[in-house]
Protein backbone atom coordinates (compact mmCIF):
# COMPACT_ATOMS: atom_id res chain seq x y z
CA UNK A 1 0.00 0.00 0.00
CA UNK A 2 1.70 3.32 -1.22
CA UNK A 3 1.93 5.37 2.09
CA UNK A 4 1.12 9.27 1.86
CA UNK A 5 3.60 11.52 0.67
CA UNK A 6 4.78 13.60 3.75
CA UNK A 7 3.97 17.56 3.22
CA UNK A 8 6.72 19.49 4.34
CA UNK A 9 5.35 21.95 7.16
CA UNK A 10 5.92 25.70 6.95
CA UNK A 11 8.95 26.29 8.94
CA UNK A 12 10.80 23.22 6.72
CA UNK A 13 9.58 24.84 3.58
CA UNK A 14 11.09 28.48 4.90
CA UNK A 15 14.12 26.68 5.91
CA UNK A 16 15.35 25.88 2.67
CA UNK A 17 13.86 28.55 0.93
CA UNK A 18 16.79 31.24 -0.40
CA UNK A 19 18.43 33.36 1.90
CA UNK A 20 17.91 37.05 2.10
CA UNK A 21 21.02 38.77 1.02
CA UNK A 22 21.78 41.98 3.16
CA UNK A 23 21.24 44.28 0.17
CA UNK A 24 17.85 43.29 -0.49
CA UNK A 25 17.18 43.78 2.74
CA UNK A 26 18.24 47.34 2.96
CA UNK A 27 17.04 47.93 -0.47
CA UNK A 28 13.60 47.63 0.99
CA UNK A 29 14.13 50.04 3.90
CA UNK A 30 16.04 52.21 1.51
CA UNK A 31 13.10 52.77 -0.43
CA UNK A 32 10.45 52.87 1.91
CA UNK A 33 12.68 56.00 3.34
CA UNK A 34 12.75 57.45 -0.01
CA UNK A 35 9.01 57.60 -0.52
CA UNK A 36 8.80 58.78 3.88
CA UNK A 37 11.25 61.77 2.86
CA UNK A 38 8.74 62.52 -0.33
CA UNK A 39 5.91 62.96 1.68
CA UNK A 40 7.87 65.09 4.09
CA UNK A 41 9.77 67.15 1.69
CA UNK A 42 7.05 67.94 -0.61
CA UNK A 43 4.91 69.24 2.65
CA UNK A 44 7.83 71.58 3.87
CA UNK A 45 8.55 72.89 0.59
CA UNK A 46 4.60 74.74 0.55
CA UNK A 47 3.81 74.75 4.27
CA UNK A 48 5.42 78.50 4.67
CA UNK A 49 3.77 79.54 1.52
CA UNK A 50 0.30 77.69 2.74
CA UNK A 51 0.46 79.98 6.75
CA UNK A 52 0.78 83.13 4.81
CA UNK A 53 -1.14 82.79 1.53
CA UNK A 54 -3.66 80.14 2.30
CA UNK A 55 -4.48 80.49 6.18
CA UNK A 56 -3.56 84.47 6.34
CA UNK A 57 -0.96 84.42 8.77
CA UNK A 58 1.92 87.46 8.58
CA UNK A 59 5.75 86.21 7.78
CA UNK A 60 6.39 86.37 12.11
CA UNK A 61 3.62 83.76 12.86
CA UNK A 62 4.44 81.65 9.86
CA UNK A 63 7.98 81.59 10.31
CA UNK A 64 7.98 80.72 14.35
CA UNK A 65 4.95 77.80 14.15
CA UNK A 66 6.91 76.11 11.32
CA UNK A 67 10.30 76.53 13.31
CA UNK A 68 8.38 74.86 16.41
CA UNK A 69 7.16 71.94 14.36
CA UNK A 70 10.47 71.42 13.15
CA UNK A 71 11.65 70.95 16.74
CA UNK A 72 8.62 68.81 17.66
CA UNK A 73 9.39 66.64 14.36
CA UNK A 74 13.08 66.64 15.21
CA UNK A 75 12.53 65.73 19.08
CA UNK A 76 10.22 63.27 18.70
CA UNK A 77 12.62 60.43 17.66
CA UNK A 78 14.35 60.92 20.80
CA UNK A 79 11.14 58.80 22.51
CA UNK A 80 10.35 57.06 19.22
CA UNK A 81 13.97 54.97 18.85
CA UNK A 82 13.21 54.13 23.01
CA UNK A 83 9.85 52.36 22.02
CA UNK A 84 11.30 50.56 19.06
CA UNK A 85 13.74 48.88 20.85
CA UNK A 86 11.79 47.85 23.99
CA UNK A 87 8.08 48.08 23.91
CA UNK A 88 6.86 47.74 20.43
CA UNK A 89 10.13 46.30 17.97
CA UNK A 90 12.11 48.65 15.50
CA UNK A 91 10.41 46.83 12.03
CA UNK A 92 6.56 47.56 13.55
CA UNK A 93 7.17 51.11 14.59
CA UNK A 94 8.98 51.88 11.32
CA UNK A 95 5.55 50.34 9.66
CA UNK A 96 3.16 52.47 12.27
CA UNK A 97 5.18 55.81 12.11
CA UNK A 98 4.46 55.51 8.10
CA UNK A 99 1.16 55.05 8.25
CA UNK A 100 0.61 57.60 10.87
CA UNK A 101 2.23 59.91 8.58
CA UNK A 102 0.11 58.96 5.64
CA UNK A 103 -2.85 60.05 8.14
CA UNK A 104 -1.08 63.56 8.96
CA UNK A 105 -0.45 64.53 5.38
CA UNK A 106 -4.37 63.41 4.51
CA UNK A 107 -5.61 65.38 7.05
CA UNK A 108 -4.02 68.74 5.43
CA UNK A 109 -4.92 67.30 2.15
CA UNK A 110 -8.94 68.27 3.65
CA UNK A 111 -10.12 70.95 1.36
CA UNK A 112 -10.77 73.19 4.13
CA UNK A 113 -8.83 76.34 5.31
CA UNK A 114 -8.38 75.75 9.28
CA UNK A 115 -6.11 77.16 11.49
CA UNK A 116 -6.89 74.12 14.62
CA UNK A 117 -6.76 71.45 11.59
CA UNK A 118 -3.50 72.33 10.01
CA UNK A 119 -2.00 72.29 13.81
CA UNK A 120 -3.41 68.52 14.25
CA UNK A 121 -2.18 67.82 11.29
CA UNK A 122 1.09 69.04 12.09
CA UNK A 123 0.90 67.20 15.22
CA UNK A 124 -0.11 63.57 13.52
CA UNK A 125 2.75 64.09 11.73
CA UNK A 126 5.13 65.28 14.59
CA UNK A 127 3.78 61.73 16.21
CA UNK A 128 4.29 59.39 13.23
CA UNK A 129 8.08 60.67 12.02
CA UNK A 130 9.14 59.83 15.95
CA UNK A 131 8.26 56.25 14.97
CA UNK A 132 9.30 56.16 11.80
CA UNK A 133 12.85 57.94 11.71
CA UNK A 134 14.92 56.61 14.69
CA UNK A 135 13.56 52.77 13.73
CA UNK A 136 14.11 53.58 9.86
CA UNK A 137 17.83 54.27 10.58
CA UNK A 138 17.88 51.77 13.12
CA UNK A 139 16.90 48.65 10.84
CA UNK A 140 19.43 49.56 8.41
CA UNK A 141 22.08 49.62 11.24
CA UNK A 142 20.66 45.88 12.27
CA UNK A 143 21.24 44.78 8.58
CA UNK A 144 24.80 45.61 8.94
CA UNK A 145 25.29 45.23 12.34
CA UNK A 146 29.40 43.96 12.36
CA UNK A 147 30.08 44.86 9.37
CA UNK A 148 31.87 47.71 9.51
CA UNK A 149 33.06 47.65 6.04
CA UNK A 150 30.13 47.78 4.46
CA UNK A 151 27.65 50.18 7.01
CA UNK A 152 29.28 53.45 5.90
CA UNK A 153 28.78 52.82 2.25
CA UNK A 154 24.98 51.86 2.82
CA UNK A 155 24.80 54.82 4.60
CA UNK A 156 25.62 57.10 1.82
CA UNK A 157 23.29 55.22 -0.51
CA UNK A 158 20.41 55.77 2.43
CA UNK A 159 21.44 59.82 2.50
CA UNK A 160 21.27 59.42 -0.99
CA UNK A 161 17.82 57.84 -1.35
CA UNK A 162 16.68 60.29 0.77
CA UNK A 163 17.77 63.37 -1.21
CA UNK A 164 16.37 61.57 -4.47
CA UNK A 165 12.68 61.56 -2.57
CA UNK A 166 12.89 65.16 -1.71
CA UNK A 167 14.10 66.10 -4.81
CA UNK A 168 11.44 64.71 -6.84
CA UNK A 169 8.73 66.10 -4.18
CA UNK A 170 10.07 69.37 -3.98
CA UNK A 171 10.19 69.97 -7.48
CA UNK A 172 6.27 68.03 -7.86
CA UNK A 173 4.17 69.48 -5.05
CA UNK A 174 4.73 73.24 -6.11
CA UNK A 175 3.76 72.54 -9.81
CA UNK A 176 0.59 70.29 -8.46
CA UNK A 177 -0.21 72.97 -6.23
CA UNK A 178 0.22 75.61 -9.22
CA UNK A 179 -1.72 73.48 -11.51
CA UNK A 180 -5.16 72.99 -9.30
CA UNK A 181 -5.15 76.04 -8.12
CA UNK A 182 -5.43 77.41 -11.80
CA UNK A 183 -7.73 74.91 -12.94
CA UNK A 184 -10.21 75.10 -10.01
CA UNK A 185 -10.19 78.92 -10.30
CA UNK A 186 -9.88 78.21 -6.08
CA UNK A 187 -7.05 76.97 -3.46
CA UNK A 188 -7.67 73.11 -3.94
CA UNK A 189 -4.61 72.92 -5.00
CA UNK A 190 -2.84 73.68 -1.72
CA UNK A 191 -4.83 70.81 -0.48
CA UNK A 192 -4.17 68.13 -3.44
CA UNK A 193 -0.65 68.53 -3.40
CA UNK A 194 -0.97 67.77 0.29
CA UNK A 195 -2.71 64.49 -0.10
CA UNK A 196 0.05 63.83 -2.81
CA UNK A 197 2.40 63.35 -0.38
CA UNK A 198 0.01 60.97 1.47
CA UNK A 199 0.15 59.06 -1.84
CA UNK A 200 3.92 58.78 -1.37
CA UNK A 201 3.71 57.45 2.15
CA UNK A 202 1.23 54.41 0.58
CA UNK A 203 3.53 53.26 -2.07
CA UNK A 204 6.14 52.88 0.35
CA UNK A 205 4.42 50.81 2.80
CA UNK A 206 3.05 48.82 -0.56
CA UNK A 207 6.49 48.07 -1.59
CA UNK A 208 7.39 46.80 1.87
CA UNK A 209 4.23 44.93 1.97
CA UNK A 210 5.12 43.26 -1.12
CA UNK A 211 9.06 42.97 -0.05
CA UNK A 212 8.29 41.86 3.29
CA UNK A 213 10.47 38.39 3.24
CA UNK A 214 13.26 40.92 2.90
CA UNK A 215 12.98 42.57 6.08
CA UNK A 216 10.80 39.72 8.37
CA UNK A 217 14.35 38.92 10.06
CA UNK A 218 15.50 42.13 10.79
CA UNK A 219 14.37 43.45 13.98
CA UNK A 220 14.55 44.48 17.63
CA UNK A 221 13.69 41.61 20.53
CA UNK A 222 10.06 42.67 20.70
CA UNK A 223 9.23 42.20 16.83
CA UNK A 224 10.41 38.08 17.51
CA UNK A 225 6.81 38.07 19.74
CA UNK A 226 3.53 38.51 19.05
CA UNK A 227 2.26 41.99 19.11
CA UNK A 228 1.45 43.15 22.46
CA UNK A 229 -2.07 45.20 21.94
CA UNK A 230 -2.55 46.49 25.62
CA UNK A 231 1.68 48.49 24.62
CA UNK A 232 0.43 48.90 20.67
CA UNK A 233 -2.80 51.11 22.50
CA UNK A 234 -0.56 52.33 25.26
CA UNK A 235 1.77 53.98 22.49
CA UNK A 236 -1.03 55.29 20.38
CA UNK A 237 -2.75 56.98 23.42
CA UNK A 238 0.58 58.75 24.21
CA UNK A 239 0.40 59.35 19.97
CA UNK A 240 -3.18 61.20 20.69
CA UNK A 241 -1.65 63.19 24.07
CA UNK A 242 1.27 64.59 21.79
CA UNK A 243 -0.89 65.52 19.22
CA UNK A 244 -2.94 67.17 21.48
CA UNK A 245 -0.03 68.83 23.42
CA UNK A 246 1.62 69.53 19.97
CA UNK A 247 -1.25 71.59 18.41
CA UNK A 248 -1.32 73.70 21.68
CA UNK A 249 2.39 74.59 21.48
CA UNK A 250 1.78 75.26 17.89
CA UNK A 251 -1.29 77.58 18.93
CA UNK A 252 0.90 79.51 21.62
CA UNK A 253 3.86 81.13 20.97
CA UNK A 254 4.65 81.32 24.98
CA UNK A 255 4.13 77.64 24.87
CA UNK A 256 6.60 76.96 22.02
CA UNK A 257 9.46 78.84 23.81
CA UNK A 258 9.01 76.90 27.12
CA UNK A 259 9.03 73.76 25.95
CA UNK A 260 12.24 74.55 23.40
CA UNK A 261 13.85 76.14 26.55
CA UNK A 262 13.47 73.30 28.98
CA UNK A 263 14.09 70.66 26.11
CA UNK A 264 17.84 72.55 25.72
CA UNK A 265 18.05 72.53 29.79
CA UNK A 266 17.30 69.00 30.14
CA UNK A 267 20.01 67.73 26.95
CA UNK A 268 22.74 70.40 28.41
CA UNK A 269 21.84 68.45 31.77
CA UNK A 270 22.38 65.52 30.38
CA UNK A 271 25.77 66.07 28.82
CA UNK A 272 27.07 67.41 32.47
CA UNK A 273 25.51 64.29 34.33
CA UNK A 274 27.19 62.15 31.93
CA UNK A 275 30.29 63.66 31.44
CA UNK A 276 30.65 63.83 35.46
CA UNK A 277 29.43 60.40 36.12
CA UNK A 278 31.28 58.81 33.39
CA UNK A 279 34.62 56.69 33.45
CA UNK A 280 37.92 58.96 33.34
CA UNK A 281 38.70 57.07 29.86
CA UNK A 282 35.42 58.39 28.44
CA UNK A 283 35.26 61.63 29.62
CA UNK A 284 37.45 63.52 27.02
CA UNK A 285 35.26 61.93 24.34
CA UNK A 286 31.88 63.03 25.70
CA UNK A 287 33.53 66.71 25.92
CA UNK A 288 34.31 66.31 22.91
CA UNK A 289 30.59 65.20 21.55
CA UNK A 290 29.26 68.38 23.69
CA UNK A 291 32.02 70.69 22.00
CA UNK A 292 30.58 69.44 18.60
CA UNK A 293 26.73 69.48 19.38
CA UNK A 294 27.02 72.95 20.76
CA UNK A 295 28.31 73.98 16.98
CA UNK A 296 25.77 71.62 15.33
CA UNK A 297 23.02 73.29 17.18
CA UNK A 298 24.52 76.95 15.65
CA UNK A 299 24.49 75.57 12.37
CA UNK A 300 21.50 74.28 12.24
CA UNK A 301 19.42 77.93 13.09
CA UNK A 302 21.56 78.26 9.32
CA UNK A 303 19.66 75.57 8.20
CA UNK A 304 16.07 76.09 8.91
CA UNK A 305 16.44 79.61 6.69
CA UNK A 306 15.79 77.42 3.75
CA UNK A 307 12.50 76.74 4.76
CA UNK A 308 11.53 79.87 6.25
CA UNK A 309 13.29 83.26 5.24
CA UNK A 310 15.12 81.92 1.79
CA UNK A 311 11.79 80.68 0.86
CA UNK A 312 10.03 83.84 1.26
CA UNK A 313 12.49 85.55 -0.18
CA UNK A 314 12.07 83.25 -3.18
CA UNK A 315 8.77 84.21 -3.13
CA UNK A 316 8.94 88.24 -3.12
CA UNK A 317 12.21 88.62 -4.66
CA UNK A 318 13.85 86.59 -7.34
CA UNK A 319 13.14 86.34 -10.69
CA UNK A 320 11.63 82.71 -11.66
CA UNK A 321 12.80 82.52 -15.10
CA UNK A 322 16.11 80.61 -15.84
CA UNK A 323 18.20 82.18 -18.87
CA UNK A 324 21.28 81.61 -20.16
CA UNK A 325 22.61 84.32 -22.39
CA UNK A 326 19.54 85.95 -23.38
CA UNK A 327 17.32 82.52 -24.18
CA UNK A 328 14.96 81.61 -21.59
CA UNK A 329 15.43 77.74 -20.54
CA UNK A 330 12.66 77.33 -17.80
CA UNK A 331 10.33 78.93 -15.14
CA UNK A 332 10.21 77.30 -11.77
CA UNK A 333 7.52 78.31 -8.47
CA UNK A 334 9.05 79.88 -5.79
CA UNK A 335 9.05 76.64 -3.70
CA UNK A 336 11.03 74.51 -6.43
CA UNK A 337 14.40 76.33 -5.19
CA UNK A 338 14.27 74.46 -1.95
CA UNK A 339 14.67 71.26 -4.16
CA UNK A 340 18.08 72.78 -4.90
CA UNK A 341 19.58 71.60 -1.58
CA UNK A 342 18.93 68.13 -2.49
CA UNK A 343 19.81 68.29 -5.69
CA UNK A 344 23.90 69.94 -4.81
CA UNK A 345 23.94 66.93 -1.95
CA UNK A 346 23.38 64.55 -4.48
CA UNK A 347 26.16 66.36 -6.74
CA UNK A 348 28.75 66.76 -3.66
CA UNK A 349 28.31 63.64 -2.26
CA UNK A 350 30.41 61.42 -4.30
CA UNK A 351 32.64 64.30 -4.69
CA UNK A 352 33.60 64.72 -1.12
CA UNK A 353 33.38 61.12 -0.17
CA UNK A 354 36.62 60.85 -3.04
CA UNK A 355 38.71 63.81 -1.25
CA UNK A 356 37.87 61.97 1.78
CA UNK A 357 39.27 58.44 0.64
CA UNK A 358 42.08 60.42 -1.34
CA UNK A 359 43.21 62.77 1.62
CA UNK A 360 42.72 59.56 4.50
CA UNK A 361 45.59 59.29 6.35
CA UNK A 362 47.73 62.20 4.51
CA UNK A 363 48.69 65.57 5.98
CA UNK A 364 45.59 66.90 3.89
CA UNK A 365 43.10 64.43 5.98
CA UNK A 366 40.93 67.10 8.50
CA UNK A 367 39.80 65.98 11.84
CA UNK A 368 35.97 66.51 12.06
CA UNK A 369 36.50 69.83 14.30
CA UNK A 370 38.53 71.31 11.13
CA UNK A 371 35.20 70.69 8.74
CA UNK A 372 33.06 72.04 11.26
CA UNK A 373 34.96 75.47 10.95
CA UNK A 374 35.79 74.61 7.15
CA UNK A 375 31.90 74.03 6.84
CA UNK A 376 30.80 77.40 8.57
CA UNK A 377 33.25 79.46 6.63
CA UNK A 378 31.29 78.09 3.24
CA UNK A 379 27.97 78.80 5.15
CA UNK A 380 29.21 81.95 5.79
CA UNK A 381 29.75 82.66 1.63
CA UNK A 382 26.76 81.40 0.64
CA UNK A 383 24.69 83.99 3.31
CA UNK A 384 26.98 86.61 1.55
CA UNK A 385 26.18 85.36 -1.99
CA UNK A 386 22.14 85.92 -0.89
CA UNK A 387 23.36 89.21 1.07
CA UNK A 388 24.67 90.73 -2.54
CA UNK A 389 21.53 90.02 -4.65
CA UNK A 390 20.53 93.45 -4.34
CA UNK A 391 23.63 94.15 -6.46
CA UNK A 392 22.62 92.22 -9.66
CA UNK A 393 18.64 92.82 -8.76
CA UNK A 394 16.45 94.43 -11.28
CA UNK A 395 12.91 96.81 -9.83
CA UNK A 396 13.18 94.56 -6.97
CA UNK A 397 14.01 91.01 -8.14
CA UNK A 398 17.76 89.28 -8.37
CA UNK A 399 18.85 86.47 -11.03
CA UNK A 400 17.38 83.04 -10.09
CA UNK A 401 21.02 81.99 -10.66
CA UNK A 402 22.06 83.77 -7.54
CA UNK A 403 19.90 81.07 -6.14
CA UNK A 404 21.71 78.65 -7.42
CA UNK A 405 25.24 79.72 -6.02
CA UNK A 406 24.36 80.13 -2.67
CA UNK A 407 22.40 76.67 -2.55
CA UNK A 408 25.83 75.33 -4.01
CA UNK A 409 27.89 77.05 -1.00
CA UNK A 410 25.07 75.89 1.85
CA UNK A 411 24.63 72.53 1.36
CA UNK A 412 28.67 72.15 1.11
CA UNK A 413 28.19 73.47 4.44
CA UNK A 414 25.77 71.65 5.68
CA UNK A 415 27.57 67.97 4.13
CA UNK A 416 30.44 69.24 6.58
CA UNK A 417 28.54 70.13 9.35
CA UNK A 418 25.24 68.30 9.57
CA UNK A 419 26.47 65.39 7.69
CA UNK A 420 29.29 64.58 9.79
CA UNK A 421 26.97 65.03 12.86
CA UNK A 422 25.78 61.62 13.58
CA UNK A 423 29.26 60.24 12.46
CA UNK A 424 30.51 62.63 15.40
CA UNK A 425 28.57 60.60 18.18
CA UNK A 426 29.76 57.20 16.88
CA UNK A 427 33.15 58.44 17.42
CA UNK A 428 33.02 60.29 20.61
CA UNK A 429 30.57 58.56 22.80
CA UNK A 430 31.00 55.04 24.35
CA UNK A 431 28.81 52.57 23.03
CA UNK A 432 26.99 51.91 25.93
CA UNK A 433 25.35 55.46 25.74
CA UNK A 434 25.29 55.31 21.73
CA UNK A 435 21.66 55.55 21.21
CA UNK A 436 20.66 57.51 24.35
CA UNK A 437 23.06 60.18 22.85
CA UNK A 438 21.93 59.99 19.07
CA UNK A 439 18.86 60.76 20.92
CA UNK A 440 19.61 63.83 22.76
CA UNK A 441 21.50 64.98 19.77
CA UNK A 442 18.20 64.84 17.53
CA UNK A 443 16.88 67.09 20.49
CA UNK A 444 19.62 69.76 20.23
CA UNK A 445 18.81 70.00 16.55
CA UNK A 446 15.37 70.60 16.88
CA UNK A 447 16.02 73.22 19.52
CA UNK A 448 18.11 74.87 16.70
CA UNK A 449 14.66 74.57 14.14
CA UNK A 450 13.04 76.77 16.37
CA UNK A 451 15.50 79.37 17.04
CA UNK A 452 16.52 79.29 13.66
CA UNK A 453 12.76 80.06 12.89
CA UNK A 454 13.21 83.18 15.27
CA UNK A 455 16.30 84.25 13.49
CA UNK A 456 14.14 84.39 10.13
CA UNK A 457 12.07 86.88 11.85
CA UNK A 458 14.18 89.07 11.85
CA UNK A 459 13.28 89.42 7.92
CA UNK A 460 9.37 89.56 8.21
CA UNK A 461 7.97 91.89 5.83
CA UNK A 462 5.52 94.13 7.27
CA UNK A 463 1.67 93.29 6.48
CA UNK A 464 0.69 95.10 2.99
CA UNK A 465 4.21 95.40 1.46
CA UNK A 466 4.46 93.82 -2.23
CA UNK A 467 7.08 96.25 -3.79
CA UNK A 468 10.01 94.22 -4.58
CA UNK A 469 11.60 97.41 -3.62
CA UNK A 470 10.69 97.68 -0.54
CA UNK A 471 11.37 94.03 0.48
CA UNK A 472 14.61 93.24 -0.89
CA UNK A 473 16.55 95.20 1.58
CA UNK A 474 14.44 93.19 4.60
CA UNK A 475 16.00 90.07 3.01
CA UNK A 476 19.74 91.50 2.26
CA UNK A 477 20.23 92.55 5.83
CA UNK A 478 19.49 89.46 7.62
CA UNK A 479 22.02 87.49 4.65
CA UNK A 480 24.42 89.67 5.64
CA UNK A 481 24.09 89.15 9.18
CA UNK A 482 23.88 85.27 9.20
CA UNK A 483 26.89 85.65 6.65
CA UNK A 484 28.73 87.72 9.71
CA UNK A 485 27.03 85.25 12.46
CA UNK A 486 28.46 81.99 10.21
CA UNK A 487 32.37 83.71 10.12
CA UNK A 488 31.66 84.52 14.13
CA UNK A 489 31.10 80.25 14.63
CA UNK A 490 34.18 79.44 12.21
CA UNK A 491 36.31 81.75 14.33
CA UNK A 492 35.20 79.95 17.54
CA UNK A 493 35.38 76.55 15.60
CA UNK A 494 38.67 77.48 14.80
CA UNK A 495 39.64 78.74 18.47
CA UNK A 496 38.60 75.31 19.34
CA UNK A 497 40.82 73.52 17.36
CA UNK A 498 43.56 73.17 19.96
CA UNK A 499 41.02 71.77 22.90
CA UNK A 500 39.55 69.74 20.52
CA UNK A 501 43.29 68.01 19.62
CA UNK A 502 43.69 67.33 23.15
CA UNK A 503 40.47 65.83 23.84
CA UNK A 504 40.50 63.50 20.58
CA UNK A 505 44.04 62.60 21.43
CA UNK A 506 42.74 61.73 25.12
CA UNK A 507 40.16 59.74 23.99
CA UNK A 508 42.40 57.75 21.41
CA UNK A 509 44.62 57.37 24.20
CA UNK A 510 42.10 55.45 26.31
CA UNK A 511 39.88 53.92 23.70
Amino acid sequence: MQQPQHQPDLGSRLAVSPPVTQTRSFLTVALIELWERFGYYGMQALIVYFMVQRLGFDDTRATLVWGAAAALIYVAPAIGGWIGDKVLGTRRCMIIGAIILSLGYALMGIPVSGTWLTFVALGVIVVGNGLFKPNTANLVRKIYEGDDAKIDSAFTIYYMAVNVGSTVSMLATPAIKDHFNATSGGDLGWHMAFAFCSVGLWVGLLTVGVLRRTVNHIGSPPDELPLDWGKLALVLAGGVLTVIASTFILEYQWLARLFVYVAGLVVLGIFIHLIRTSQASERAGLVAALVLTLQTVFFFIFYQQMSTSLSLFALRNVDLDFSLFGSHLFTWSPAQFQALNAIWIMVLSPVLAWIYTRSSGSRLDLSIAAKFALGFAVVAAGFFTYGFAGAFAVNGLTSSWIMIAGYGLYSLGELLVSGLGLAMIARYVPARMGGFMMGAYFVAVGISQYLGGLVATMASVPEGMTDPLQTLPIYTSLFNKLGLAAIACTFIALAALPLMRRLTAAHHAHA
